[in-house]
This record gives structure tokens, C-alpha cells and sequence, in this order.
């Protein structure tokens, strides 16, 4: 697997300088210092949504989530035609 034989060789791209950048690496100590010492780490903000005003009202985001409901049943029906040609995809 591509991620498995390249890990050790990742540098990493957050910084104090940068601090939008994508993997971080921890040292032991700091990861044992965290409550409960979890791996659930963030530091990365998603700044759309740490303001809940901002959010547009729960019918749009439910007609969203339909509409991407939608697109991902067809992309999994023609999945399933290019699997098997021969069955009729539902």
C-alpha cells in the first residue's frame, strides 16, 4: 500500500508558521500529556462552521444532504451495472 511504504518518509507540514498545514506529527510525551491520552487530535478549524449564524437554514442543509444522497445511489448504481452488466441495477 502506497500510505504504508511512505509513512516514514513524510515530513511533516504544520507549523507555528503554518498553521493550516495538513499532518502534524506528535512525540510520545506530548501525546501522553493529553487527557485520557487520546489520538483524536484536531488542530485544524473548519472556520464555516465555528460560527453557527453563518449556517444556512436546516431545509437548505436537508435539501443538501438529499440532493448528495441522490448523486452518490447513482454513482453506486452504475457501479453495480459496470460490476455485473448482466443484472438490472434497482
Amino acid at each position: 500500500m502506497y500510505l504504508a511504504a511512505n509513512r516514514n518518509r513524510r515530513q511533516a507540514t504544520w507549523s507555528a508558521a503554518n498553521p493550516d498545514g495538513r499532518w502534524r506529527a506528535y512525540g510520545y510525551d506530548e501525546l501522553m500529556a493529553r487527557d485520557k491520552a487520546s489520538l483524536h487530535i484536531f488542530w485544524l478549524k473548519d472556520d464555516s462552521l465555528a460560527d453557527s449564524d453563518k449556517l444556512p437554514p436546516p431545509a437548505v442543509i436537508a435539501q443538501e444532504i438529499v440532493e448528495d444522497l441522490q448523486a452518490a445511489l447513482e454513482q453506486f448504481r452504475l457501479i453495480a451495472v459496470d460490476l455485473d452488466p448482466d443484472s438490472a441495477a434497482v
